[in-house]
């Protein structure tokens, strides 16, 4: 046997290399790769040998020749295919070890330059693979350091890759090409060559994921579905949750915690305090901050019980024993928290079905990625797809603005601020009210505002909640003063909305008239 070997990261690749070598299986690389395993005791072959001919123009040339081309592409169950071979003294390869330049990691550098960027497109190596994975039943491709463990063991037991490995293998080294492919696609169709500037939206978008799992079913039962992820998942994303115990996921159980846990981790657990945010039908119907997980959880889950009934809850801490006690007296569709302890794990394994995941929050930083959060936002229409930068918007105490002769308490600003954050999560058009860190009303995703008023003066009632000097949150401004009206005869005291309508004096009236302070954002928080 003979394997090929030229890979740019060249992590693991000694070890491998080493590992063939005792199967006896020859050595054949490229310049670079050839020098380190000669280094380090290994024979090898280097291709200039093999093809008789020189690596040139700085390395773009130096595989894309018929003596490697043709190794890789015989079939060995075609006479003819084989008889040229010989003719032309080109032995077969059947292992090729590639991987590619690193465009992504080169683009992705500040400052990267246009000409940097064209040095790092690989020519030969997805050539290669290209040649190889096309060749599956004769030629193992092998694309990606995680794949030495799997390939060496079937190597090991059985003499030779099985035909599902090689299967597995080309499949992967295709969705490598690709993946790479739609990199450079991106990059150059969003470059503008005249200033240097690149486009946040290329003239072509190559989206890429994996698919995680095949799902039951969609949103109802006569509809298929399948999970995917960011072929790059940012830390602290749904995605990279690991589920301990219960049923497996369903397409409404992973939307809606998608929605439960964007909220939650929002609010930092230590600046801010233990959060729990309680989801139904893609909106909070509870959210509170506590001074643990369990009075964050009490105090949300009474917002709205009846509606926290087969709910999906999130915390942005490590959920203890009394909290999982609290959790499992309800009905509980999926529990999400950065940690459970070993008592916390005890109680809940005896809700078999309750689906809980442990997701890490995500380390922190300057950009969206180490926040965990989406750059980009994509929502599918027919026949295409809408593309924004995410809402990612962070509200300072600085940027209010006060409206209104009354002038909020510091109190009564930080309930502003937490009911602007909770709104930022609730369907448009949105009212929520709040009070000590705590929902005490959601009225969601009505075509009128005024009814979404109305609705969470009425999810307060229900709940048995006295509305007396709340605050309330408008994801975009009121255009009448009718909707402030409501909330103000239900008790609250102050407002928080974004501002903006032609009708802001007459509202800006109403509120000076019932004597409530209101703030302006200037930024709106629609979610459709």
């Amino acid at each position: 046997m003979k394997a090929l070997i030229s890979v740019s990261d060249k992590s693991g690749i000694v070890e491998f290399a080493r590992e063939l070598h005792a199967l006896n299986i020859e050595l054949i690389s490229t310049g670079g790769t050839a020098k380190l395993l000669e280094a380090e005791g290994l024979p090898v072959t280097e291709v200039a040998q093999m093809t008789g001919f020189p690596e040139m123009l700085d390395g773009r040339v130096k595989t894309l020749h018929p003596m490697v081309h043709g190794g890789l592409l015989a079939r060995r169950d075609v006479p003819e295919h084989m008889a040229a071979l010989s003719q032309h003294h080109i032995a077969p390869i059947d292992l090729l070890v590639v991987n590619l330049y690193p465009f992504e990691a080169t683009v992705a550098k500040p400052g990267c330059k246009l000409e940097d960027a064209i040095e790092n497109i690989d020519i030969g190596g997805p050539a290669m693979v290209r040649s190889a994975a096309k060749n599956w039943k004769d030629v193992g491709v092998v694309t990606d350091a995680s794949q030495y463990e799997a390939v060496l063991a079937e190597l090991k037991a059985e003499g030779r890759l099985s035909d599902h490995m090689r299967f597995t293998l080309a499949a992967a080294a295709y969705n490598r090409i690709s993946n790479y492919d739609a990199a450079i696609s991106d990059y150059l169709s969003s470059f503008n060559l005249q200033d240097g500037s690149r486009s946040e939206y290329p003239a072509q978008a190559n989206g890429r994921f994996v698919k995680i799992q095949d799902l039951r079913y969609g949103e109802n039962p006569h509809q298929t579905a399948a999970f995917y992820r960011d072929l790059y998942p940012a830390p602290g994303s749904l995605v990279t949750a690991r589920q301990l115990q219960g049923k497996e996921l369903s397409y409404n159980n992973i939307a809606d915690a998608d929605a439960a846990w964007e909220c939650v981790k929002s609010f930092h657990p230590v600046q801010d305090g233990a959060a729990c945010v309680i989801v139904k039908h893609a909106n909070p119907c509870g959210v509170a901050l506590g001074t643990d997980a369990l009075n964050a959880y009490q105090k949300a889950f009474q917002t709205d019980p009846t509606s926290a009934f087969g709910g999906i809850i999130a915390f942005n801490r490590l959920l203890d024993h009394a909290t999982a006690l609290a959790v499992s007296k309800q009905f509980v569709e999926v529990l999400m928290a950065p940690g459970y302890s070993a008592e916390a794990l005890e109680v809940l394994k005896t809700k078999t079905n309750v689906r809980v995941l442990e997701i890490a929050l995500p380390p922190g930083g300057e950009t969206p990625w180490e926040q965990g959060l989406n750059a980009v936002d994509i929502k599918r229409i027919g026949s295409g797809i809408l593309m924004q930068s995410a809402d990612n918007h962070k509200l300072q105490l600085t940027d209010l603005k006060v409206v209104t002769q009354v002038q909020p308490t510091p109190e009564q600003l930080q309930d502003l601020l937490f009911a602007w954050k909770v709104a930022k999560y609730v369907k448009s058009n949105a009212i929520v009210i709040c009070k000590n860190g705590m929902t005490m009303g959601v009225g969601a995703g009505q075509m009128s505002r005024l009814d979404s008023a109305r609705i969470a003066s009425i999810k307060a009632q229900h709940a048995q909640l006295s509305l007396q000097g709340t605050a309330v949150s408008s994801d975009a401004f009121f255009p009448f003063r009718d909707g402030l009206d409501v909330v103000v005869d239900a008790g609250a005291t102050c407002i928080i909305q974004p501002g903006g309508s032609m009708r802001d004096p007459e509202v800006i009236d109403a509120a000076n008239e019932r004597g409530v302070a209101m703030v302006f954002t200037g930024v709106r928080h629609f979610r459709h």
